[in-house]
C-alpha cells in the first residue's frame, strides 16, 4: 500500500508540475494589495503563488511599509513549498540584512527548522527510514542553527522548541557515530573504531549512546592487545552502564566475532581443505612469490652459464631459504651479488 502511495503522488506531483504555467502578476497592484493576495495564498496553502507574490512585492516596493515583513513570510513560503535552499538563502539574506530586526529570531528558526526537515522528505514519510544510518549533515547544520538561536536569543519564544529538537538531534548524530564505528569494527579497522567510539564519549555525553562508545572502545582495545586500555574502559563501562547489552553476568561480550584469516574454501571444508598454509611470523606472500620465483629460474639455468670448480663440474648455487628473514627480493633476484 505505501508503494501505492508513492507512485500516486509523483504521478500528481508530475501531472501537476507539467500543467502548471507561471503566473502572471498584475502590475497595477498596490502594495497593500499585493500583500493582502499573498497572504491569502498562504492561508490557502498556494505556496507557489505566495512565493510569487513576495518576490513581486520585495522588488516593487523595497522601502514599503511590507517589505521587512514580506522577506520574512518569505522564509516560510519556501520552507512550506519543499524548497530548502532557498528558505536558507532568504533566511540568510534577512539575517544579513536585518540583525537587529525586532523578528530576526524568527528567522534563525526557520532556518534550523528547514535543515532540520531537509532529510525528512517524502521517502521518509511512508517508509520506515532509520535516520542514524544516513548522511548527518543537513541534521549537523541545523543543530548549529538552533544552537546559534538558543545563544543568541534564549529569551525566545522559539527557543523551548528549538533546544527539544537540539536534544533529539544530538541523540541522532551520536548513534550515527556508533553505526559507524560498529562499520569499522565489522572491517577489522579498530584503531578506527576506537576513536570513534572516544569521540562519542567526549563529545556527547549525556546521549544515550555513550554506553555503545565504550563497548566499542572495550572491544577494539582488546582487538588490539591493548589490555590496560580495555580494562580502564571495561570498569568505565560497568560502573556507568550496568546493564549495557554488552555486559552479560558482568563479563564484556564483543558485538564482532573474531577475524577468521581463512581462505572461504577452507572454512566451507571446516578445515579439510586449506588453500593456503599459514605463515609464519614475519613472512610475507610476497616473499614466498620471490622465493618460488628463483627456484624456478635456477632449475632453468643452462650448466654452461654455471660457474666451474677446480674440476670442470658446474657450480649450482644454494638460493635462499623460504623462512631465511632480512633480505630483499632484489637481493634475491641477483643471487646476493649486491649484499
Amino acid at each position: 500500500m505505501q508503494v501505492k502511495h508513492l507512485l500516486l503522488i509523483a504521478i500528481l506531483g508530475l501531472t501537476a508540475a507539467c500543467s502548471s504555467n507561471k503566473e502572471v502578476i498584475d502590475e497595477n497592484l498596490s502594495e497593500a494589495e499585493l500583500y493582502q493576495q499573498a497572504q491569502a495564498d498562504l492561508d490557502n496553502k498556494s505556496y507557489t503563488s505566495a512565493v510569487n507574490k513576495l518576490k513581486a512585492l520585495e522588488s516593487r516596493y523595497p522601502f514599503g511599509r511590507y517589505a521587512d515583513q514580506a522577506q520574512l513570510e518569505l522564509i516560510y513560503a519556501n520552507y512550506k513549498n519543499s524548497e530548502p535552499e532557498a528558505a536558507k538563502s532568504s533566511a540568510e539574506r534577512f539575517i544579513r540584512l536585518h540583525p537587529q530586526h525586532p523578528n530576526v529570531d524568527y528567522a534563525y528558526y526557520l532556518k534550523g527548522l528547514t535543515s532540520f526537515d531537509q532529510d525528512r522528505g517524502l521517502l521518509a514519510r511512508f517508509l520506515p527510514l532509520d535516520m542514524t544510518k544516513r548522511d548527518p549533515g543537513a541534521a549537523r547544520d541545523s543543530y548549529n542553527e538552533f544552537a546559534q538561536l538558543t545563544s543568541r536569543f534564549p529569551n525566545s519564544r522559539y527557543a523551548p522548541d528549538a533546544k527539544q529538537r537540539m536534544i533529539y538531534l544530538r541523540n541522532l548524530l551520536a548513534s550515527y557515530e556508533i553505526h559507524v564505528a560498529d562499520y569499522y569494527l565489522s572491517r577489522q579497522a579498530y584503531v578506527a573504531a576506537a576513536n570513534r567510539g572516544r569521540y562519542v564519549v567526549e563529545n556527547f555525553q549525556e546521549t544515550p549512546s555513550v554506553g555503545d562508545g565504550l563497548a566499542v572502545m572495550v572491544e577494539s582495545y582488546q582487538r588490539l592487545h591493548l589490555d590496560e586500555l580495555a580494562a580502564t574502559s571495561l570498569e568505565t563501562l560497568k560502573l556507568n552502564y550496568p546493564n549495557h547489552p554488552s555486559l552479560v553476568d558482568g563479563n564484556f561480550e564483543p558485538k564482532q566475532d573474531e577475524a577468521d584469516g581463512r581462505s572461504w574454501l577452507s572454512k566451507a571444508t571446516l578445515g579439510l581443505i586449506e588453500t593456503e598454509t599459514p605463515l609464519p611470523p614475519g613472512e610475507t606472500r610476497a616473499n614466498q612469490d620471490v622465493v618460488r620465483q628463483f627456484k624456478d629460474a635456477r632449475s632453468e639455468m643452462p650448466q654452461d652459464l654455471l660457474p666451474k670448480d677446480e674440476n670442470g663440474d658446474p657450480i649450482l648455487p644454494e638460493g635462499p631459504k623460504e623462512a631465511e628473514k632480512g633480505r630483499s627480493w632484489f637481493s634475491y633476484a641477483t643471487f646476493g651479488l649486491f649484499d
